[in-house]
């Protein structure tokens, strides 16, 4: 019963969260499966952003605020797909498979091209940066491989 309340309510905490971007876009992938389909179907051809979300104070204050800021450039990727660390574990670490060669990071986002990885930016690339300069990251990130 305790436990069944708790969960109830993260999940109300949390959803404000998932919502911010969700809103401008991003489809959540909640398990394994919607994962593989995102990342090798409907991902697999152009460009990719995933966003690994998180209830920290970085992900809030900056990395959800800053993706946001970047998406207003020309060009963005093609698609836009989120996984939520510590919320929906296995999506995540499936997510995080497709990033070959970085150590898991929350926040972080990964830009894809055609189903590889082509550029990361890590928790510790948004801690004490500025909004603008995380979205000059993306954006730089963007130009290079989403034109």
């Amino acid at each position: 019963m305790a436990q069944d309340f708790y969960i109830q309510q993260m999940q109300a905490m949390v959803q404000p969260m998932r919502d911010e971007l969700t809103r401008i876009g991003f489809e959540e992938l909640r398990t394994p499966e919607e994962v593989v389909e995102a990342l090798e179907n409907k991902g697999a051809k152009g460009t990719a952003l995933v966003v690994v979300n998180s209830v920290c104070g970085c992900a809030a204050g900056l990395a959800r605020p800053a993706v946001a800021h970047s998406l207003k450039h020309d060009p963005k990727p093609d698609h836009l797909f989120t996984v939520f660390a510590g919320q929906d574990k296995e999506a995540t670490a499936k997510a995080r498979e497709y990033f070959e060669g970085y150590p898991p990071s929350s926040p972080s986002f990964a830009l894809m091209k055609d189903g590889k990885i082509v550029h990361m930016v890590q928790r510790h690339e948004i801690e004490d940066r500025s909004l603008e300069e995380i979205s000059a990251n993306l954006t730089a990130a963007y130009d290079k491989y989403c034109g």
